[in-house]
């Protein structure tokens, strides 16, 4: 498996300055964005599944990321999506940070070893302070996208 993140977001799938105000509106925001991506999905099948992984404990990680994932059966490869939101928001993250980057996360439903080392990898990744920084300081969803996949 390519664990490299260029093989799971599409520039089309990196946000700057989404336009969410809470935890549920980004998983809303998510379920619809992504719906539109996945052909036969459908945006609250999406909304629920993600709801369903954040009530079994918060997917945020510390440091203002957030990592909501789910299996979904319409996806046939991992598809990620990075949002850097307009303003941070409460995630009930494990450090009580406000959360400003969300990396979601979509996997097949039978892809149990994938989905482990897609996060795996993107949790290490997110946990490198000059990483996180670059991140949030894009000027735009391109370059966001560009210092995302470097």
């Amino acid at each position: 498996m390519n664990s490299a993140i260029d093989s799971i977001l599409t520039p089309e799938r990196t946000v700057k300055s989404a336009p969410v105000s809470s935890k549920k509106k980004v998983l809303e925001y998510l379920g619809s964005f992504i719906a539109d991506h996945i052909p036969e999905s459908s945006a609250d099948d999406i909304y629920e599944r993600l709801l369903n992984r954040e009530r079994m404990g918060s997917t945020g990680i510390g440091e203002g990321i957030a990592i909501p994932h789910c299996r979904l059966k319409q996806c046939d490869k991992t598809v990620g999506v990075l949002l850097q939101l307009e303003h941070p928001i409460d995630f009930d993250a494990i450090d009580k940070q406000p959360v400003d980057l969300v990396f979601a996360l979509l996997v097949p439903e039978e892809a149990t070893d994938e989905h482990l080392k897609t996060l795996s990898m993107l949790a290490q990744k997110l946990s490198q302070a000059e990483y996180r920084e670059a991140l949030r300081n894009s000027p735009d969803s391109q370059d966001l996208y560009q210092k995302a996949i470097s």
